[in-house]
Order: C-alpha cells, then sequence, then structure tokens
C-alpha cells in the first residue's frame, strides 16, 4: 500500500478507544507515567531524557496545578490507530530490533528480543501517539489540550527516524478530519529546533493543512524534498538568541494565522532551542520558552482557534523544569484553563464516529 493510498484512507472509520468521554473535572492534560521509558538504562545511551515527562507532571504537582485525578490518563493507540497513516508494512518493520535502533539511535537494542524492544520502547512511544490523539479531541472539546509527549514530527506514514518511530502529528490530525464535524482545515506550528520533515511529508500534497517551521538550517534532517510541504519557512542560523527568535515567531505566526484560519492549530513545542542544547544549536533562554508558548497561545485564544501542545525535542535534564514553568505561565495568562472552553464556540462540536473522510489527503531527534 503506498503512502498516499494510507493517507486517504477507507471510507468508513474504525472503532477506537482514544476518543473518550472525559470527566468536566479533568483539565484537558493529558500523561501516563508509562510514557517513561526506563530499561536497563540503555535510554540513557541517547542524549534525550527519556523520564523528562513525568519530571514536568511532578513539577505542575508540587505547584499544586494539577492533582492525579485532574489528569487525562493516556491511552495506547492500537495497530488500528495507528494504520490511519501508517503503512502495513512499516509497523511489521519496527518488528526488527535493528530498525527500531536505528530509529531511536540507541543502537545496543538491536540485540535485544523484539518484544522487549515493543515492550520497552515502542509501548512508550504508543502511549504517547495515543495521547496526541486524544488531545486532539480534547483541543477541539476544551479549546485546548496539552500533550505531556509526543511531538514525533520526524515519522512519516512510512518512516521513522530521530526518535520518533510514530506519526502521533499526523494521527491526530486524520483522527480530526475523519471523526469531528467541522474539522476539515489545520495549521501545524512547529518551533522544535529540527524541521518536521514527517508531518510535512504527510501532507505535501494536502491543502487542509498550512504548516509553520521555525528550525535550524544546519542541522538534522535538511530534508529537502520535505521543505515543499511547508507555507511559511523560518530557516534560524546557529547561535540565534531571545530577541531575533520571538520576533520572528510573533510576526510569523500572525502572518500564518492571518492567512488562513484553520479549525485547529497543533502546536509542536519543543525545547531543544534552549541554550546549550547538544542538537538544537540555538541559544534561546528559558524565559525565551516561555515567552514563546505564550505569544502562540495568545495568537490561538485571541482568534478563538482550539490550540493541541505537544511537547517535542529538548534534550537537557533542565528542560522539565522549563516546560513547567511554561505550562504555569500560560495558566497565569488565563490562556488555559476552565474558561477557555468559552472561547472556542463553534468549534465544541459533537464526534462523529462513522464520518466518512470527505477529501484525500494527498539526529537526528524529535
Amino acid at each position: 500500500m503506498s503512502s498516499k493510498e494510507t493517507l486517504e484512507g477507507s471510507k468508513c472509520t474504525h472503532q477506537t478507544e482514544l476518543y473518550v468521554q472525559v470527566p468536566s473535572a479533568c483539565l484537558p492534560i493529558v500523561y501516563s507515567p508509562e510514557y517513561n521509558i526506563t530499561f536497563m538504562g540503555l535510554e540513557k545511551l541517547h542524549p534525550f531524557d527519556a523520564g523528562k515527562w513525568g519530571k514536568v507532571i511532578r513539577f505542575l504537582k508540587e505547584d499544586q496545578f494539577i492533582t492525579d485525578e485532574m489528569i487525562v490518563p493516556a491511552r495506547e493507540a492500537s495497530e488500528e490507530d495507528l494504520l490511519v497513516v501508517h503503512t502495513r508494512r512499516y509497523l511489521n518493520r519496527l518488528k526488527w530490533s535493528l530498525v527500531v535502533a536505528t530509529i531511536t539511535e540507541i543502537p545496543p537494542l538491536v540485540f535485544l528480543p523484539n518484544f522487549l524492544v515493543q515492550r520497552k520502547v515502542l509501548r512508550p512511544l504508543r502511549m504517547q501517539t495515543g495521547g496526541t490523539i486524544m488531545a486532539g479531541k480534547l483541543a477541539m472539546d476544551r479549546g485546548w489540550a496539552i500533550n505531556v509527549g509526543g511531538g514525533f514530527h520526524h515519522c512519516s506514514s512510512d518512516k521513522g527516524g530521530g526518535f520518533c518511530a510514530y506519526a502521533d502529528i499526523t494521527l491526530a490530525i486524520k483522527f480530526l478530519f475523519e471523526r469531528v464535524e467541522g474539522v476539515s482545515r489545520a495549521t501545524i506550528i512547529d518551533l522544535d529546533a529540527h524541521q518536521g520533515n514527517g508531518h510535512e511529508r504527510d501532507f505535501l500534497d494536502d491543502r487542509r493543512v498550512y504548516i509553520m517551521d521555525v528550525y535550524n538550517r544546519y542541522i538534522y534532517p535538511g530534508d529537502g524534498y520535505a521543505k515543499r510541504a511547508i507555507k511559511r519557512k523560518v530557516e534560524l542560523d546557529w547561535g540565534t538568541e531571545d530577541t531575533e527568535y520571538l520576533q520572528k515567531v510573533e510576526l510569523h505566526c500572525e502572518g500564518a494565522l492571518n492567512e488562513i484560519r484553520p479549525d485547529i492549530i497543533v502546536y509542536n513545542a519543543g525545547t531543544d532551542v534552549l541554550d546549550g542544547d547538544p542538537l538544537g544549536g540555538l541559544a534561546i533562554s528559558p524565559q525565551g520558552i516561555v515567552r514563546r508558548d505564550e505569544i502562540v497561545f495568545k495568537a490561538a485564544r485571541r482568534r478563538g482557534i482550539p490550540i493541541l501542545m505537544v511537547t517535542s525535542g529538548g534534550y537537557q535534564k533542565k528542560t522539565a523544569r522549563i516546560i513547567a514553568d511554561s505550562i504555569l505561565n500560560l495558566h497565569r495568562q488565563h490562556l488555559i484553563g476552565g474558561e477557555v472552553t468559552e472561547v472556542a464556540g463553534p468549534s465544541m462540536v459533537p464526534i462523529m464516529m462513522s464520518k466518512s473522510v470527505s477529501s484525500g489527503a494527498t539526529l537526528n531527534t524529535i
């Protein structure tokens, strides 16, 4: 099956466990302790902090923003869920430890039996992928949602890479197009330090999806073919600092949303732009990252557009604290919280579990 055939999908949707009713007492923040990857220390062989998601939640609890009862527990994306975007051939390839070792850039995985690789590495990534899909629906219901994980923007329908084994951003958008009435246009704002070549390849010929990507032009993946999908491309130089960065983010974020008004914004909020990140090559301060997220949420809130945020890349131990600080700031600024539901207005639409697809879609690290 070709990538295009997979993205266009069948004319009826499968039953999924991901679009569930969420109690109103819960905040639209999706997480599971199973996001975190811990297995004999192998996770330490990649610069990614494979436990950062749990640390974000711990900080938010310590600051008394959330309790366990307020968190939406993520569910694992099933094979049928993944097949909404991925080819069966690609999913079968993940049954080879060598393939997973290459995608995750953890070479010793090649020596492990695949059932262990599935359980200890791929299942956490499937949990995060399910979390992104769930957060997509929550964003439409509540006006905003945050998946504390996800943002695997180097994975496309038939190819993984850069620690990204599943195309969660593509999946979240495809689920919304297929299952939620009134969602026909999406904007991806990708502010991870790396080019988001996975979702770009998936939506290359899909006019329903507008992509803005701000990244270091000199680092992985340098995917010239995928760049053709970017409607608003902002290529940064080594060591770009706060003033220039925030000016460009605000200018182009406003420009993108003025150009086309989407039904949903998917915000890939990578923290690998942080000064000192071993892979990002930029020099943004912690305060700059907090301000950046505020800019994006303000632009969405001002227009009443639902926004889904995923956390994506970030390779220093302090990034978890920065993500938590940013979420707390969004709350202080009244950009997230129960009151945001009201501004979503027409976007609070019913789920269409059997809606047919109305139109075809034509490290190195996260």
